[in-house]
């Protein structure tokens, strides 16, 4: 490493977020700009471990101590190298991943641990800035056809690997715009859309071609794709939302997070004047603790949301790493992101009953107690029944699988018992050439999981298709305890 006692000499800093009054009158992203002197003294803190545990903790697999060695010695292109060895799209992971490799890092035994994701999102802007990121064009053309299904982070991933292996990719996008959750799920706070459109500019310098507004299975069927394409690549995502059937459900002003979210992406895109469900001066209650319940959070400050309440039926988690959860395995631990900075309360450990009616079909309120775990159950903690006023109800509960009957039906693919497609280790399903990678296959996930898994199933497709492949297929983590 270039400086051994970096660690020793400095304390981890992190880029500031722009003031929360001035951040909510706009939708860009949260963060001021992190000078790249203070950068590469955060990526001298990177140890020269003997085993580095952030390799494993990545998903993709990232070569993390050779390019903050790099960056740190002002190599800056050749640490892009390095970076884009493993991962197609760090523009992506750097803004939106929660960072394993942080978690695993074995400074993080007993300090705070090394700035990567940080260190990730600067190297791939610089490149962007000075023009060092150009089309991979393929040397020689294979002959050989990919249909890939769905545009989000796995399938980007898999038709980039597989157009600069030389064959033709198509990928099939049932929306009007490519990207999947990256275009329509991601608020514009958490990652701008120009990030996702220059990559795509990209993508089709290098021979990608896109078909957008082509629903598979009705517009386009499987017979279709089988016919036309040597490898179908399944990559549409778990998008079949977990809902909430309790008394109530059906009036109006409940909504799935996914109903909410894409409407406050298509005002920032110039498709609408203002959302069909804006929450302007109204009441906000969010079901769910997660990262797309704080996706909501944000998006109904923005809005102008009079207050919001966000419901998590687990406790509360500490403060610090648990014994539950040891290095280098991810810790639950109590985490506070950019959208809870900016205003909203927090309940933990709450169940709701039911959604009440204001006489005319419209949610007025819901009734809710609070619960204890008991033996793995969830009992209700009598005598702590409420009623909270609510204008508008979000449920952002996870997702359950892909939407299956279209897949079953029509490719013949069977599900594992978790209603995800069945995949073996080579990410094949049971029906020869077709392939399945990302949330479709694993279930509900995170986007360094859909790429890492975009690129190895690009590998196999490769190697069904030539008998080899010189494709890089990430290698899984052992035991870090990050889905």
């Amino acid at each position: 490493m270039g400086d051994q006692q970096g660690f020793l000499k400095h304390g981890r800093q992190v880029p500031a977020r722009r003031p929360v009054p001035v951040r909510l009158k706009d939708w860009k992203e949260v963060y001021e700009e992190f000078p790249a002197e203070t950068l590469q003294t955060q990526a001298s803190r990177c140890m020269d471990c003997g085993i580095p545990f952030c390799n494993q903790g990545c998903p993709l697999g990232n070569l993390i101590p050779d390019w903050n060695d790099l960056v740190y010695r002002d190599r800056w292109q050749d640490a892009m190298e390095r970076l884009h060895a493993t991962n197609n799209f760090p523009d992506f992971t750097g803004r939106l991943c929660p960072a394993p490799c942080e978690a695993a890092c074995v400074l993080g035994i007993n300090q705070d641990p090394v700035t990567i994701k940080q260190v990730e999102l600067t190297i791939v802007e610089t490149a962007w800035a000075e023009g060092w990121i150009k089309p991979v064009i393929a040397e020689v053309e294979t002959g050989k056809s990919v249909a890939v299904v769905g545009s989000g982070p796995a399938g980007l991933a898999a038709a980039q690997q597989l157009t600069r292996a030389g064959h033709r990719v198509v990928v099939f996008e049932r929306a009007d715009r490519l990207g999947g959750l990256l275009r329509y799920g991601i608020p514009e706070f958490k990652m701008e859309k120009k990030f996702l459109d220059r990559r795509l500019d990209q993508m089709r310098a290098e021979g990608t071609e896109f078909r957008t507004g082509v629903d598979v299975g009705v517009d386009v069927t499987a017979e279709d794709l089988r016919s036309e394409f040597d490898a179908v690549v399944l990559a549409g995502g778990a998008t079949r939302a977990r809902d909430l059937p309790i008394p109530g459900r059906e009036l109006a002003g409940i909504h799935q997070a996914m109903e909410f979210l894409p409407l406050a992406n298509r005002v920032q895109q110039g498709d609408l004047l203002q959302s069909p469900i804006d929450v302007s001066g109204k009441k906000v209650v969010i079901i769910g603790g997660g990262d797309t319940g704080a996706d909501c959070l944000g998006t109904s400050h923005r809005q102008g949301a009079e207050v919001v309440h966000q419901f998590e039926i687990m406790a509360r988690p500490p403060e610090q790493r648990p014994d539950s959860t040891p290095w280098p395995t991810w810790p639950m631990i109590f985490r506070t992101s950019s959208a809870h900075e900016e205003g909203g309360e927090r309940v933990f450990s709450v169940n709701t009953e039911c959604f009440l009616d204001d006489g005319n079909g419209r949610v007025r309120a819901l009734r809710a107690h609070e619960v204890t775990m008991v033996e793995g159950r969830f009992e209700k903690v009598e005598g702590s029944d409420f009623e909270l006023e609510a204008d508008f109800v979000f449920l952002a509960m996870g997702f359950t699988g892909p939407e299956s009957d279209w897949i079953t039906s029509q490719f013949g693919v069977d599900l594992d018992p978790r209603s995800n497609v069945a995949r073996d280790s080579d990410y094949a399903t049971n029906v020869e050439g077709v392939f399945v990678a990302g949330d479709m296959g694993r279930g509900q996930s995170l986007i360094v999981w859909a790429i890492a898994e975009g690129r190895a199933a690009a590998a196999s497709v490769d190697r069904f298709l030539m008998g080899s492949t010189q494709l890089p297929s990430p290698v899984e983590p052992t035991a870090l305890g990050l889905r």
